[in-house]
């Protein structure tokens, strides 16, 4: 377990949020993100975290959950300890949503659902999908209806950002359709889809937010690459709760500060050595391949050679290649071995590369900071005319969610 160290950042007084049934204490979300929010990711920060705070799987296509395609399937399996169950959604049409959060509710497949309405990537904008749907007021309310009427007495939230650009706001008129529609709570990223993850995130909004749908609760998100940024969004913004999202990165270790942080205790933050960063690389990658490894190719893979552990801790070890940039951010490594470990193909070949670092370097001086995507100023892809009518809802088509199709 990596080392702890002291912060002078003050406590909050042991808060808690409410979704529907579910006490959350302290009031921390991880973010989904695609590739990333996976079972053994989300396994990694709950260990940190003790258990405490919900953790959200990556993004589901709604198509794809009511075809029942295989990969889909695999990225909404839970781990026996995961309480509550939480999946995000992605849809366009009300009533592939509304199939398929009837489908999770009757097949008790989650305990909570959260709707996606923030997601600034063109593939999914381009369609009306993500942080384009919320300008269509009411494309977006039908689509809340329907889940919240199929989610039975599952809760049902949304995540959203400010708007497609700064001409282009639809926040605060998302949360009134929200509360209207009954959500059970709402996140805001304060940025727009324009701004990806570029810039500074507009905390002034999630305060605005707040005070404009005071009868559920309002999550921040944006910018929170420390616990001491997570009190302070709460202090500053009034938010009821955080979303955390690239802060967390290759630091799975941030909800142990995090719960530390707002239980008061200001001894426990963890700045691990290279030695510990090393272990825990390791063990996600380990996860990873027993996870892959239950997956349908590799089962077929054990049926026909016997090959599916083996197959299943290659594509783990392979699916890790992306996190070890995050995990080794600051760390005196060296270009040719950061190359080195970023093609590794196997559990042995990735500890043995390790052990040849200096493991006894200490956790590096601003390693705390921006981490991940870090790209702004973009312009949006939409559908043709989606900003003549931000009521009208023509323009989303069948296919949308084709291109997305498996999570």
């Amino acid at each position: 377990m990596p080392t702890p160290t002291s912060t002078p950042e003050p406590a909050l007084t042991n808060p808690s949020l409410q979704i529907g049934p579910h006490a959350v204490r302290p009031p921390v979300v991880l973010a989904p993100m695609a590739g990333i929010t996976n079972a053994p990711f989300r396994t990694l920060c709950r260990e940190f975290s003790g258990g405490k705070g919900l953790f959200v799987s990556e993004m589901i296509t709604t198509r794809a959950l009511v075809e029942r395609n295989d990969k889909t399937m695999q990225l909404i399996r839970f781990d026996a300890t995961e309480r509550p169950r939480s999946i995000q959604l992605y849809g366009v049409d009300p009533a592939t949503v509304g199939k398929a959060v009837r489908m999770i509710a009757e097949e008790d497949l989650a305990d909570h659902i959260d709707l996606n309405f923030g997601c600034p990537v063109p593939k999914v904008t381009r369609k009306g999908g993500g942080s384009a749907l919320p300008y269509k007021r009411n494309l977006l309310r039908s689509i809340l209806r329907e889940a919240v009427a199929g989610a039975g007495e599952l809760p049902v939230t949304m995540k959203m950002r400010k708007g497609i650009d700064d001409d282009h706001l639809t926040y605060l008129d998302a949360g009134r359709i929200a509360v209207e529609e009954g959500v059970t709570a709402i996140a805001l990223h304060g940025r727009t889809a324009a701004q990806h993850y570029g810039g500074t995130a507009d905390w002034d909004a999630i305060a605005r937010l707040k005070e404009h749908v005071p009868e559920i609760p309002v999550l921040g998100n944006g910018d929170i690459w420390s616990a001491g940024d997570a009190l302070r969004m709460v202090r500053e913004t009034g938010c009821d709760g955080v979303v955390v999202g690239r802060g967390c990165l290759g630091r799975p270790w941030l909800f142990a500060d995090l719960v530390a942080a707002f239980e008061g205790r200001t001894d426990a933050f963890v700045r691990p050595a290279l030695r510990e960063v090393a272990d825990v690389m390791v063990r996600h990658a380990t996860l990873l391949g027993e996870w892959i490894g239950t997956g349908g190719e590799a089962r077929r893979a054990t049926v026909e050679g016997g090959g599916g552990r083996r197959a299943g801790e290659s594509r783990g070890v392979i699916d890790f290649r992306k996190h070890v940039a995050w995990y080794l951010k600051g760390f005196a490594v060296g270009s040719e071995m950061r190359k080195r470990l970023a093609v590794t193909s196997s559990l042995e070949e990735l500890r043995a590369g390790l052990d040849e670092l200096d493991l006894d370097q200490p956790w590096p001086a601003g390693a705390d900071g921006p981490r991940g995507r870090t790209s702004g100023n973009n312009r949006v892809v939409l559908p043709d005319g989606w900003l003549k009518d931000p009521y009208d809802c023509a323009g989303v088509g069948e296919d949308a969610e084709l291109d997305t199709s498996g999570g």
